[in-house]
């Protein structure tokens, strides 16, 4: 079931690759998405505006682990793509020794910091507690996390996307029935919910795992290949430590804008929290994008088929601004069907607050799925730089509107703070993107008339 996306047409290949991953991101959507519907609807708008306050918290933490065994994984598909298959497996085996490493580090760090880190973001006194508690047991549970986005980051670097998508919709099952399970009849509120999304996660990773070591030999380590690769983990911390970055620097935008929301009280940060989860799952097939190009920008700069590249990059911006625009429609007009989900309590105030979010937001998903793609693109040719600097541009924007939200008292600031992120961010990558594209086509250019003269 591996693709390789060297041959053929970029728009069929990218198709093929990515509907498998919009489908299991959706489901990946669903872990947090149940956990606050059930949370909301059978425990109350306190305890969902728990879960809604760790939010960020989780997007930096996890967001660093995933965007590290990301970068870990772009070697594979580098090496598979030029067919280096020993090389490949050297990847494997020190990305695997790596993700150990991090993930132990930053579960510690995170454990011991995390009180301090709540009550610097404000979080109100009557939910301080069960936030603690949710994002602690996450925390806790992140090898877990790690273990499935490494082996299905292997799986797609060598062009399977759909093995990933099969274990993932069990494990998102089990996440329903465990949520129901230990929130309703245990019931341990909060905890349950973080404790249903720890093992669904660890066992979607099982799952990923028993069918590499049964149906993928040539992803196998060898005895003498599981040695450490000192090039080869510089290559990968090179690649990934920019890439986690990036997502952390990205994270802390978004953690002082919850700071400043969390000044709202517990209904509005309630309510941003079920619009932002809805806006999460529509925006899925951006993410799948990024990772879809992620693992075309890493094959083809494999054998340096730049044009393939560019021809890539201009299909995916094609269908992810007819998608943006299709959506954004959609999402606003289904709001008052979909925010009751969430709550069954001041359902009124909620809604109100929530559509102006996705009415505000929505309108700039084209430049939010241009940073999904040019960031991705330029990952997968090995630029990481780049990219996280564009983490950078966003945290500057995101913390300067909110401050503004916070100056005026303004929640439509609030949401002003994500599209004025979106817009300089992606703006910024397309830039990068055509000055390092330009790079490289010199130096094939340079590279070629070397060839020639000898």
């Amino acid at each position: 079931m591996e693709l390789d996306m060297t041959k053929g047409s970029p728009s069929r290949l990218i198709l093929k690759f990515i509907v498998p991953l919009i489908i299991g991101n959706i489901f990946q959507q669903l872990y947090s998405m149940v956990d606050t519907i059930i949370v909301g609807q059978y425990v109350g708008v306190q305890a969902l505006a728990a879960v809604g306050a760790t939010g960020t918290i989780n997007f930096l933490i996890l967001g660093f682990m995933m965007g590290m065994t990301s970068g870990f994984t772009v070697p594979v598909a580098q090496r598979f793509g030029a067919g280096d298959l020993k090389g490949m497996r050297v990847s494997i085996a020190n990305a695997a020794r790596l993700s150990v490493i991090v993930t132990a580090v930053t579960t510690l760090i995170s454990l011991l910091g995390m009180r301090g880190l709540l009550r610097l973001m404000n979080t109100p006194s009557d939910i301080f507690e069960m936030s603690w508690t949710y994002i602690a047991i996450i925390c806790a549970g992140m090898v877990c996390i790690v273990f499935y986005n490494l082996l299905a980051g292997i799986l797609r670097a060598i062009g399977n996307s759909k093995v990933p998508l099969f274990f993932l919709i069990i494990s998102a099952a089990l996440n329903i029935i465990l949520d129901l399970f230990l929130i309703r009849v245990v019931p341990l509120g909060v905890a349950g919910a973080a404790l249903a999304t720890v093992i669904s996660q660890g066992i979607s990773g099982l799952l990923c795992l028993l069918y590499l070591m049964k149906k993928v030999p040539l992803v196998h380590p060898q005895k003498e290949e599981w040695a450490a690769d000192r090039d080869c983990m510089g290559l990968q911390l090179k690649i990934g430590l920019p890439m986690a970055l990036q997502f952390s620097i990205t994270a802390i935008g978004t953690i002082m804008v919850q700071a400043v929301l969390n000044m709202f009280g517990s209904t509005v940060i309630a309510s941003y929290t079920a619009a932002s989860k809805v806006e999460g799952l529509v925006t899925q097939p951006f993410a799948a994008m990024g990772m879809t190009m992620a693992t075309y920008g890493a094959q083809n700069r494999g054998i340096n088929d730049l044009s393939r590249i560019r021809k890539g990059v201009r299909a995916a911006n094609g269908m992810s601004a007819v998608y943006a625009l299709i959506i954004y429609g959609l999402a606003v007009v289904m709001m008052p069907y979909l925010i009751p989900l969430f709550v069954n309590e001041n359902l009124s105030e909620v809604l109100v607050y929530a559509t102006i979010y996705m009415k505000i937001c929505g309108a700039f998903f084209i430049p939010l799925g241009m940073i999904f793609i040019y960031r991705n693109i330029l990952q997968g040719c090995g630029f990481s730089f780049v990219p996280m600097f564009g983490g950078v541009v966003e945290l500057v924007s995101r913390l300067a509107a909110a401050l503004l939200a916070a100056h005026f008292f303004s929640y439509e600031g609030i949401c002003i703070a994500n599209i004025s992120a979106w817009l300089t961010a992606g703006i910024y990558l397309f830039i990068g993107y055509i000055f390092i594209m330009r790079r490289m086509l010199r130096q094939a250019a340079r590279d070629t008339e070397k060839e020639e003269a000898f």
